[in-house]
């Protein structure tokens, strides 16, 4: 079945190239990059053969929480810690339960199937939340029963979703509103629509739609620092500039900024295509507060909370899943890396749990994370089909 699924995904692929070949052949260049580096990907290995391979940070045990899934991505825990998953290459979200705390699923539930592309995830009040590309919905969810109930409420439709990056990530504010992305359509183009390559937020029935922040290409993850209560979101800077640039960003989210997105990357060094467009926007245009290694794809962003079981390093950090390049002539990232924030303000970065990337074979790509109330974090694998759990030892 899984080769079957891989094999339509390369013909997929192969049109895609074929038909932008004649419309855009810069994508057309970038497609095919994408197809030739996707014979890297490993997704059939087995479990044990993978976690071989992985390291994680000192301090911490590697173990399988779950395989068998298709593309999860987001996750959410109940308050009795469950797991709820958006699970892309199914169209559902999934609940995963571990009732005999033995650190592996022995339950498998489909909350909502035959949806489009569900992504973020939030649970709240008594409500579970959640994002396709277009629309941001609701539904009841019975915490004692573990079932959705009633009939889903959209809040808010017709959200842009065309092009590179339709998929909408979503988090609940401290203000009690809902923050969610909107990808760019392109690699570097101005859209039509100023919703695109923003962050927005809705009050919780879907009212009062509010730009956040503009000229962020891709911000797929983002939370807040519990310390100064801080929105940091992630960003995917744009192909084909080469191996080495530009930067993939972290970039401390301030209401009305501005990111750079197409005309400047990185610390504001212009685009090569579109840079001379809009010098008036170099003055205002945001620096980002750390940055990634080019095209490693940084994703999932979450900050830990401290928890006693956590090592004193952790006690002002955040991980984040490196989904991986393709648009480098060598692969790179396929990780998650942990961010440490210094009193003065200053990032550094460790590995948390590395060995997704071996001798160029791809063995997983990490997107999702989220902490439990034991400061366990669980990292999903929307290559492998696979949630992993790093426990504090």
């Amino acid at each position: 079945m899984i080769k079957k699924i891989l094999l339509g995904f390369f013909i997929l692929l192969l049109l895609l190239v074929i038909g932008m070949a004649v419309k855009n052949p810069g994508a057309a260049v970038a497609a095919w990059q994408l197809l030739s580096n996707a014979s890297h990907f490993q997704r059939d290995l087995p479990s044990d053969e993978v976690l071989l391979q992985l390291k994680a940070a000192r301090g911490f045990t590697v173990e399988l929480y779950a395989e068998g899934l298709d593309r999860p991505r987001m996750m959410q825990l109940t308050s009795v810690g469950d797991l709820i998953v958006s699970d892309i290459g199914s169209d559902s979200i999934l609940l995963l339960t571990d009732s005999n705390n033995d650190g592996h699923i022995d339950s498998r539930k489909t909350l909502l199937a035959e949806r489009h592309n569900p992504h973020g995830l939030v649970l709240h009040d008594g409500w579970l939340y959640f994002a396709e590309p277009d629309s941001i919905s609701r539904v009841q969810f019975d915490d004692v029963n573990l079932a959705v109930t009633g009939e889903i409420e959209t809040l808010i439709d017709n959200l842009p979703y065309e092009g590179f990056h339709p998929l909408k990530t979503l988090a609940i504010a401290d203000d009690q509103r809902l923050v969610f992305n909107v990808g760019s359509p392109c690699n570097n183009c101005l859209p039509d629509d100023e919703r695109y390559s923003t962050m927005m937020r809705i009050e919780l029935d879907g009212s009062n739609p509010t730009i956040v922040a503009t000229g962020l290409r891709n911000s797929v993850g983002f939370d807040w620092a519990p310390w100064s209560g801080q929105l940091f979101a992630t960003e995917n800077g744009r192909d084909m500039l080469g191996d080495n640039f530009p930067p993939d960003e972290l970039n401390l989210i301030d209401e009305g900024g501005f990111y750079g997105w197409p005309y400047y990357h990185g610390d504001n060094q212009p685009d090569p295509a579109m840079g001379q467009d809009r010098p008036d926007l170099l003055a205002i245009t945001r620096p980002p507060a750390f940055q990634f290694r080019p095209h490693n794809a940084p994703l999932g962003l979450h900050f830990l909370h401290a928890t006693d079981p956590l090592p004193a390093i952790y006690q002002r950090s955040a991980v984040v899943a490196l989904h991986g390049s393709w648009n480098r002539s060598s692969l790179d990232g396929y990780k998650v890396t942990s961010l440490h924030w210094a009193e003065d303000g200053n990032i550094h970065s460790r590995n948390f749990l590395s060995g997704f990337l071996v001798d160029q074979t791809v063995l997983g790509r990490p997107v999702g994370v989220i902490q439990d109330s034991q400061g366990s974090v669980y990292i999903s694998d929307d290559l492998g089909g696979r949630i992993y759990r790093m426990r504090p030892k």
